[in-house]
């Protein structure tokens, strides 16, 4: 079993910083992928990024990457996402997830562990 346990989050001003983190405990053999989704009020989830096994990482949208930042350490199991320069539309609440198959299905498919959330609120 497979279990995420998510810190950080918070209030911040617009063009402020938060960082989140999501530490993997139990079955972590063979963990690939690793992750962070949102979801706006009314709004439906939506991925962040992702970072695999191998270290490759994706934003969505690309425009992210330029504001968001997201990490590995394997040592620790943990996986961080660092946002700068936060907008009002960044706010939501931000999920950790985690599979032992690809980030490729996580564009049709869910992942298959998840976080229990944290609220990001940025304010104009």
């Amino acid at each position: 079993q497979l279990q995420l346990v998510q810190s950080g989050g918070g209030s911040v001003q617009a063009g402020g910083s938060l960082r989140l983190s999501c530490v993997a405990i139990g079955l972590i053999d063979r963990l690939n992928c690793m992750g962070w989704f949102r979801q706006a009020p009314e709004k439906e989830r939506e991925r962040v990024a992702t970072i695999s096994d191998d270290k490759s990482s994706t934003y969505w949208p690309d425009s992210l990457k330029g504001r968001f930042a997201i990490s590995r350490d394997y040592a620790k199991n943990t996986v961080y996402l660092q946002m700068n320069s936060l907008k009002p539309e960044d706010s939501g609440s931000y999920y950790c997830a985690a599979d032992y198959r690809s980030c490729r299905l996580w564009i049709v498919l869910d992942p298959t562990n998840w976080g229990q959330g944290t609220q990001v609120t940025v304010s104009s």
